[in-house]
């Protein structure tokens, strides 16, 4: 693990904040370079999971990533550094990466209408949060940890059909899915990424599941399974081009969903931004706060223009700057840049393009299950007495999974309502979020029932206390 060590200290003055500290070059590209290996996996992952939905080409695939990873740069050096007088970025060690909140919606939208819809949707949701980032304190109450707690764990759950879809071949149509030959690799990634995760500590431990897409990948080589062809034909400098595939197209229930995806990554932010501002000591105010949301904001309308997603604080990457010790958001910015050459070569994209389906289905067990299980780990927190909590999780996850084990059950409303309800996420955050408000809020609630109270814990999450 990547430490800041006494010589570092020493060669930096005592009156600047460690958040504003700026190390040597070297020691800036080896800790960026350890974030962007912290966050790649999960930053690859929502272009591959969209392209295998959409059925796209390997070649939009390349060019997704090479976006994705680009735009990932652009939205940390917003956040890092800010925009000069431009009220946007809040300026501490925070990493931006693609939410996955938004990858079911993104992929309902792109079935129904095609890409050019689902940009046209993240740059109406992308604006509409920059509008509302200035009093998002007063929304913010909609999203306790009862709702945020939900939705992630739903996130994890909606996302796992894709996991196991990988682990059978990625075709569920071909008569070769689900052969023991896809389904032993896929188990050999998950065990290697176990036995990664368990028998080594902090950084190692940290990028298991990119280690085991590793594993699985030079295993996949001997037996003829993975494909490099793609590799070769790539060009070596590729440029993102913005609106690629068209100028975008608007629909209002697509947008809507979006929309409600970004207020839902805005709550978890709002989350991420807390810890950050704990562990590194410097308080949080108001308009710090607003500065982070906008910066959310406007890298979404970033990502719809340059063909990428919706961006939000990636948590993992909180967690690697209380590990490392490391405060500085220097250091995240060298990460950002690292990010935005990365996106530049279409080779390097094509190399996580050719990995086969199996090793991401073993790799996916393990990452989607972790999104859900965060989830129910905020869940736990919660108390459930005096309060109807338990009414609330119960019937929120039942709508949530609906679509999930019925695809079709919306198959006969109209194409507004499939689009918003065939989501899990979104079907569950409505009705999380309803029902909080009418039996929590609205309901009669003991008069010795404290507050909710949040605080954050030395790990890099936020935890939350009471529900």
């Amino acid at each position: 693990m990547l430490r800041n060590g006494p010589d570092v200290a020493k060669e930096l003055p005592s009156n600047v904040h460690p958040v504003d500290q700026r190390l040597p070059i070297g020691q800036l590209c080896i800790y960026g370079l350890q974030h962007v290996l912290a966050m790649y996996a999960g930053a690859v992952a929502v272009p591959l999971i969209l392209a295998a939905a959409l059925k796209l080409s390997q070649e939009q695939l390349i060019y997704l990533i090479n976006a994705d990873l680009f735009t990932c740069g652009v939205a940390t050096l917003i956040q890092t550094l800010g925009l000069g007088r431009i009220p946007v970025g809040i300026k501490l060690p925070v990493i931006q990466g693609c939410t996955f909140a938004a990858v079911t919606p993104m992929i309902l939208i792109g079935q129904a209408h095609g890409l050019t819809t689902i940009y046209g949707s993240i740059i109406v949701a992308g604006l509409v949060t920059l509008l509302i980032s200035p009093f998002f304190g007063h929304l913010v109450r909609f999203f306790p940890p009862l709702v945020t707690g939900i939705i992630i764990t739903i996130i994890g759950l909606s996302l796992m059909p894709v996991a196991v879809s990988w682990a059978g071949g990625g075709d569920t149509a071909s008569p070769q899915f689900g052969n023991p030959g896809s389904v032993a690799l896929a188990f050999i990634v998950l065990v290697a990424i176990l036995l990664i995760y368990r028998l080594f500590k902090g950084f190692i431990s940290n990028i298991a599941v990119l280690l085991g897409l590793v594993v699985g990948t030079l295993i996949a080589i001997p037996f003829g399974i993975a494909n490099f062809s793609g590799v070769f034909s790539a060009g070596w400098i590729g440029i993102t081009t913005p609106f690629k595939y068209g100028w975008p197209t608007f629909d209002l229930a697509s947008c809507a969903s979006m929309t409600l995806v970004m207020l839902v990554t805005m709550a978890e932010t709002t989350g991420d931004i807390i810890a950050v501002s704990e562990i590194v000591e410097k308080p949080l105010t108001t308009s710090a706060l607003t500065r982070g949301l906008s910066a959310d904001g406007l890298s979404t309308v970033i990502g719809g223009i340059l063909n990428a997603f919706p961006y939000t604080a990636f948590a993992q990457n909180i967690g690697l700057v209380g590990l490392t010790g490391v405060k500085s958001r220097f250091v995240v910015s060298a990460a950002g840049g690292i990010l935005i050459l990365m996106g530049l070569f279409p080779k390097l994209a094509a190399v996580v393009a050719s990995i086969p389906a199996p090793v991401l289905g073993g790799a996916g067990i393990a990452l989607f299950g972790t999104v859900a299980a965060s989830g129910i780990r905020t869940l736990t927190r919660l108390k459930f007495s005096g309060n109807h909590n338990l009414m609330v999780i119960a019937v929120s996850l039942g709508v949530g999974l609906v679509s999930l084990g019925v695809p079709n059950f919306y198959h006969h409303f109209p194409s507004w309502i499939q689009i918003i309800f065939n989501s899990g996420i979104t079907s569950g955050a409505i009705t999380a979020i309803v029902l909080n408000v009418l039996l929590n809020e609205l309901g009669a609630r003991p008069a010795s029932a404290p507050e909710p109270e949040v605080e954050a814990s030395g790990t890099g999450e936020a935890e939350y206390i009471q529900g």
